[in-house]
């Protein structure tokens, strides 16, 4: 009897878990570096909250660790790549795009920019090969009953995952080259009359002079640029699922979409129910420092310290130019802890130490911080905000220009260019945000803002994912857009039949008045004739 009774119980206990979502399966198809970092946090919580959560894991890949998750399962598969292919590509890619891409217009990123995004195409697309061809794997995974997939959008093939395993499916996503995806397939509305079209480099009320040039970039990116090789995507997804489709109609399918910003770096523009703004889920409270460290920031005395950091992925910096930021470093007052990995510059000033990793986020909330030197990541930028510390922006490529402009915009940060920047442009921007109350006084009033929500963004990308758990899925908050075509979608059909209705009427009526003015005209000559 007794043995009855805890058998019923935890038969109970499984029942209540799974509809309430906790013990909840959960796959995740994810995008390696800084992304990766970003969605692990979400996953980290997921497990806090018992979810079984497993990653899918190419052999080749830099941050995908399972040393460094150990509340994670990862289902690693093999690919033709190997870790070092991996980096050198990525390596590149950067490299590309930060020193070779014209910056002058979105008109000069091509075809470079094309060129670039083909090639990471061409990677994504052999990826998704290699796991979908893996029956092995997929058999593995039909098994296992998820609950739901989480993806990043800026990665193709989680969808094409979710739509085969025939479960529901999240997006996490920073932004897409000119909002593409999220307009084609989240179904955003994104005016560029006052929405700045992202890798614009745009920000804030625009003139009419930047007006033309953000409808400028809207039409490249709609018309003519690729984020993916479309025809080639569409032809493995239509082959795959054994129907006509697109890349595009696939990922419109995602019940929800998690976008890492909010309004305290973009600006108020329309948004949709299936969509909710989680910017800043990464931020916490900072940890205690190492003595080393936390005695060279205590040296600084009232001055306090600056942190240098333009991310993981810069690594051929000149010597040059490395000795220009080092001099203009050492003419400040205050103490710097500059993340750089290479030779140390001959500038180099007894205030500055260099680090090859840096606790950023504990520096950045530390009370002696006065500024942030940073390429402008949404990581970082974030942890500035919540921390309130004005910036000094060297962006490099990606969204890190426009995420610069808009904190310029904002009031909170200047910005340098890295290719034309001198020693002295720095050394006066670093006076320019330290010693001007301006730059605090506005970034901290970010910081309130980023600070005073009903929820905080990582509990709220947690209770999405739950609630598509606990309701299979979120069809009611999907806009009905997604099941229109374009020209329905734009009115085109009801506004050429009102038209037509339109031109039908004047026909009508320019007929009967004819025909009565020629009755008259008849009878009147027949009078005449009388």
């Amino acid at each position: 009897m007794p043995g009855k009774w805890i058998s019923a119980l935890l038969l109970l206990q499984i029942s209540c878990c799974f509809k309430s979502a906790k013990c909840g399966k959960v796959l995740v198809w994810p995008v390696d570096f800084s992304h990766w970092m970003n969605i692990k946090i979400i996953l980290d919580e997921l497990v806090q909250k018992d979810h079984e959560v497993t990653v899918l894991r190419p052999s080749s890949s830099i941050f995908l660790d399972p040393k460094n998750s150990p509340g994670l399962k990862f289902e690693t598969f093999p690919t033709s790549f190997s870790n070092d292919e991996l980096d050198k590509f990525f390596a590149r890619f950067v490299d590309t795009w930060t020193y070779e891409i014209p910056r002058d217009t979105c008109l000069s990123y091509s075809p470079l920019l094309q060129n670039l995004m083909d090639k990471y195409s061409d990677y994504c697309l052999i990826l998704c090969k290699e796991t979908v061809s893996n029956k092995q794997l997929m058999t593995k995974l039909q098994e296992s009953k998820f609950d739901v997939l989480l993806s990043d959008a800026i990665g193709p093939c989680g969808e094409l995952i979710a739509e085969l395993l025939h479960i529901p499916l999240l997006y996490s996503l920073r932004f897409s080259p000119g909002y593409k995806i999220e307009k084609y397939s989240g179904g955003l509305i994104l005016p560029p009359s006052y929405v700045p079209v992202i890798l614009s480099g745009l920000g804030g009320q625009m003139t009419f002079r930047e007006r033309v040039k953000n409808m400028i970039c809207m039409l490249y990116f709609d018309f003519w640029f690729q984020t993916f090789k479309e025809k080639e995507w569409d032809q493995f997804y239509s082959e795959t699922l054994g129907k006509s489709t697109t890349l595009a109609e696939t990922m419109s399918k995602a019940e929800m979409w998690l976008i890492r910003s909010y309004w305290d770096l973009e600006f108020a523009h329309p948004t949709l129910p299936n969509v909710d703004y989680v910017g800043g889920l990464h931020c916490k409270p900072p940890k205690p420092l190492p003595k080393e460290m936390e005695d060279f920031i205590q040296s600084s005395g009232e001055h306090g310290v600056v942190v240098f950091s333009l991310g993981s992925m810069v690594r051929n910096m000149t010597e040059e130019k490395a000795n220009a930021i080092a001099w203009a470093l050492a003419q400040i007052p205050q103490k710097v802890l500059w993340r750089f990995d290479g030779k140390t510059p001959a500038t180099l000033g007894p205030n500055t130490r260099v680090y090859k990793w840096l606790p950023q986020n504990d520096l950045l909330g530390h009370p002696k911080t006065k500024a942030f030197v940073t390429h402008g990541g949404a990581n970082g930028i974030y942890e500035a905000i919540h921390h309130g510390i004005p910036m000094i922006g060297i962006p490099l490529f990606g969204e890190q220009h426009d995420n610069i402009a808009h904190m310029v915009a904002k009031g909170a940060a200047v910005t340098l260019n890295i290719r034309t920047m001198s020693r002295s442009d720095l050394l006066n921007a670093l006076e320019e945000v330290i010693d001007n109350p301006f730059y605090k006084e506005n970034v901290m009033w970010l910081s309130t803002i980023h600070h005073d929500q009903p929820m905080k963004p990582l509990d709220r990308a947690v209770f999405w994912i739950e609630f598509v758990m606990r309701h299979k899925g979120a069809k009611h908050l999907r806009p009905l857009a997604h099941n229109l075509t374009w020209y329905q979608y734009h009115s085109l059909d009801v506004i050429g039949f009102l038209l037509a209705c339109v031109v039908a009427t004047a026909v009508l009526f320019a007929k009967c008045f004819l025909f009565v003015y020629r009755f008259f005209v008849k009878k009147e000559k027949k009078m005449k004739n009388e």
